[in-house]
């Protein structure tokens, strides 16, 4: 870093923010909206940032975008370093008895339907008890937002159970329940259940999730021949007469009642994803923990 010391001035700030914003939106043309800059207004900044700290931070070309190690490391630092800015906001509007700064949440799709848990109405009990604090909304698979939580990109995420870190603090919330179906126009689809045998499964095109291993499902080793990230995926293969796969039961109630999907074995081939709200235990941002007992209070369903 041979034109950078150890003091950090506004410029830097305003420059690892553009940072920021190129990591996140995975390259200069997607963070123009958010930024509200040009293409080449970013690239100067970026060029200006790497010209201060000595270092190529990422390539960006035909090739794709992506960072360089010393990118990897520079982009880490500035989570940590922007962690505790925002936390000291917090702090001090904890200080003056109020919620201030920013939220970073995050959570998988396919949320909004399920009736033993009102994530709206958490949303909204938060922002009427937490009017000034700036609530960022993610949607992304679990392992983007286990390593999101872990980065420091969220501080509190709600993601099916998974092994947590003992620096992290995961609390049973919900369960929903995970049914196979099968579209209108597929061979399952006028046959009865009680001819419907594991093998019989297994010979069907299956739509998998892709943060899950090609392993058996309620003892079925299916015939994995695509694999989606969110749920709505999902149910696009199977609307299209040709997959089978797994959804949640809430979630697929607006294609069952108009028959043009149906659960297949619903009393023998299903799962529960038991759902946690998960948050550092040492998090110094206030408005974390708020929102973590908001969802709390909003689940209906006894996780036992």
């Amino acid at each position: 870093m041979h034109n950078f010391d150890a003091n950090i001035s506004d410029i830097d700030l305003r420059l690892l923010r553009v940072f920021q914003s190129v990591v996140r939106y995975n390259g200069f043309s997607a963070a123009q909206q958010h930024l509200g800059l040009t293409q080449a207004t970013i690239s100067n900044h970026m060029n200006q940032l790497e010209e201060r700290l000595g270092m190529r931070l990422c390539e960006r070309g035909r090739s794709g975008f992506f960072l360089t190690e010393h990118g990897k490391l520079v982009h880490a630092a500035m989570l940590d370093l922007f962690g505790s800015l925002e936390s000291f906001r917090s702090v001090l509007g904890s200080a003056k008895g109020e919620l201030i700064g920013n939220l970073h949440f995050g959570t998988v799709d396919a949320m909004y339907t399920n009736p033993q848990f009102n994530l709206a109405a958490a949303l909204g009990e938060f922002t009427k008890f937490a009017p000034n604090v700036f609530l960022d909304l993610d949607i992304a698979t679990p392992q983007a937002l286990n390593q999101g939580l872990l980065s420091g990109r969220y501080h509190i995420v709600l993601t099916p159970e998974q092994p947590y870190p003992k620096s992290m603090r995961s609390v049973p919330v919900m369960k929903e329940r995970q049914m196979l179906y099968c579209g209108i126009g597929h061979p399952l689809f006028e046959t009865s259940d009680a001819t419907i045998a594991p093998a019989m499964l297994a010979q069907f095109q299956f739509a998998g999730r892709s943060y899950m291993n090609e392993e058996e499902i309620c003892d079925i080793k299916f015939n994995w021949a695509s694999v989606t990230a969110h749920m709505e995926s999902t149910a696009l293969l199977i609307s299209s007469g040709q997959y089978i796969g797994f959804l949640p039961d809430h979630f697929a109630e607006r294609w069952t009642r108009r028959n043009l999907m149906r659960a297949l074995s619903p009393d023998v081939i299903a799962f529960n994803d038991i759902f946690h709200v998960v948050f550092r235990r040492k998090e110094q941002n206030p408005a974390a923990a708020h929102f973590a007992e908001c969802i709390k209070r909003q689940t209906r369903m006894e996780i036992g």
